[in-house]
C-alpha cells in the first residue's frame, strides 16, 4: 500500500498544498497573496485573512491534481513554524481538523528544515538526491545560515547571521531605490543588465562563520543618499550598475563563509535553498565555487525555492517512516533555528 503525505504550508504570505506518494510528487498547488504589494511588505492580519479564504480550495486543488481523493491519505504533514504566528495558525488549524476527521497521523515540520530537505522532492523515482552529511547554504528574507545535515533529523547550524538576512539586505536596499516588493527579483533582472564593479559597499569582519549585513545596507543608503545630494537623478540614471554591485558584494559575503565552512566540515555535496536560491546570480556563483572545490553543487527548482508545501511533504515524509507524529495538543511557533 502507497504511503501518500499531504503537505500543507501557510508560515507567510503563501497558501501551500501538495500531495506525494511514496516519495514521489504528485501536486503542489500555491496561492499568493498580492494584497501586501501595496504597504511594500506583508501585513501579517492580511496574510492571516487570505489563508482563510484559499485553504480549502488549495488543499482541494491539490488532492484533485494528485488524483487521489483525502481516504487516500496516510498522513497530513504541515509548517508549524518558524513564520507569522496567526498564518501558521490557520494551516495547524486546518490540518487538526482534517487529521481528525480522516483519523490519520499528524506530523509537524519545520519550515527551515523544510527548506533544507526540498533537494529531496522527486518528480520520478530514478531522481537523485544530495549524499548525507551534506552543507546547505539556508538563504532567504528572514534567515542566512550555513548547516551541515547530518540526517533528515539531525541538522546543526554552524553559521548564522547577526543582524540582517541576505533577502532582508536586497528587499530593504530594493525598496529605498523606488522598487516594488519583493524586491528582491527586482533586484536580480536589473543587476543582469549592470556592471557589478560600479560601486563598493562595506563588506562586514565578523569572526566565525557568522554572517552580517547590516553594514552592507548602510553603506548603500550613505552611498544613496551622498549622490542624490548632487544629483536628484542618481537613483534613475545608476538603477542597473547599484543593482549589480549590492547583489555582487551580497554574493561575495555568502561564498567568503561557505568557502570558510568546507574547510572546517568538509563534505562532498554543497547545496542552497531559501527564497534567495532564486536568485540568478547566487546559483552561478555556487555552481562555480562548488567546480573550483570539487563537490557537487545542488540548487533546486526555482519552484521550490520559495515557501511551498511539496518541501513540507517530503520533510513529513522523512518523519512518516520515522514514526515521528504530532500531538494535536501542540501549538504553532513564530520563531526558532533549526
Amino acid at each position: 500500500m502507497s504511503t501518500v503525505i499531504l503537505g500543507i504550508e501557510s508560515s507567510c504570505d503563501d497558501t501551500s498544498a501538495a500531495v506525494i506518494s511514496d516519495g514521489i510528487l504528485l501536486s503542489n498547488v500555491i496561492a499568493g497573496q498580492k494584497v501586501h504589494e501595496a504597504y511594500g511588505g506583508v501585513v501579517p492580519e492580511l496574510a492571516s485573512r487570505a489563508h482563510q479564504q484559499n485553504i480549502v480550495p488549495v488543499v482541494s486543488e491539490a488532492l484533485r491534481q494528485a488524483g487521489i481523493s483525502a481516504s487516500d491519505l496516510s498522513a497530513i504533514a504541515f509548517t508549524r513554524g518558524p513564520g507569522l504566528l496567526g498564518s501558521l495558525l490557520v494551516g495547524t488549524s486546518f490540518a487538526k481538523g482534517m487529521s481528525i476527521g480522516l483519523d490519520i497521523p499528524l506530523v509537524d515540520v519545520n519550515h527551515l528544515h523544510a527548506h533544507l530537505l526540498s533537494h529531496f522532492i522527486k518528480r520520478t523515482p530514478e531522481d537523485e538526491t544530495p549524499e548525507f552529511p551534506f552543507m546547505c547554504l539556508l538563504i532567504s528574507g528572514g534567515n542566512s545560515q550555513i548547516v551541515v545535515a547530518r540526517s533528515p533529523f539531525d541538522m546543526e547550524i554552524v553559521g548564522k547571521t547577526i543582524d540582517d538576512a541576505a533577502g532582508e539586505a536586497f528587499d530593504k536596499c530594493a525598496k529605498v531605490m523606488g522598487l516594488p516588493y519583493p524586491g528582491g527579483p527586482h533586484i536580480d533582472r536589473l543587476a543582469a543588465l549592470g556592471n557589478p564593479k560600479a560601486f563598493r559597499f562595506s563588506k562586514p569582519h565578523i569572526p566565525g562563520l557568522d554572517y552580517s549585513f547590516s553594514g552592507l545596507k548602510t553603506s548603500f543608503l550613505y552611498t544613496l543618499r551622498d549622490n542624490l545630494k548632487e544629483d536628484p537623478e542618481f537613483i534613475e540614471k545608476n538603477r542597473e550598475d547599484l543593482a549589480a554591485s549590492l547583489q555582487a558584494t551580497i554574493i561575495d559575503i555568502l561564498i567568503d563563509k561557505l568557502g570558510k565552512a568546507l574547510k572546517e566540515y568538509p563534505v562532498k555535496h554543497v547545496a542552497i535553498g531559501g527564497g534567495v536560491s532564486a536568485n540568478s546570480g547566487v546559483r552561478k556563483a555556487i555552481e562555480e565555487f562548488c567546480h573550483r572545490r570539487g563537490v557537487r553543487p545542488w540548487i533546486p527548482e526555482r519552484a521550490f525555492t520559495t515557501d511551498n508545501a511539496a518541501m513540507v511533504a517530503a520533510a513529513g515524509y522523512f518523519k512518516y517512516l520515522n514514526k515521528d507524529f504530532c500531538d494535536l495538543s501542540l501549538p504553532p511557533y513564530s520563531r526558532v533555528t533549526v
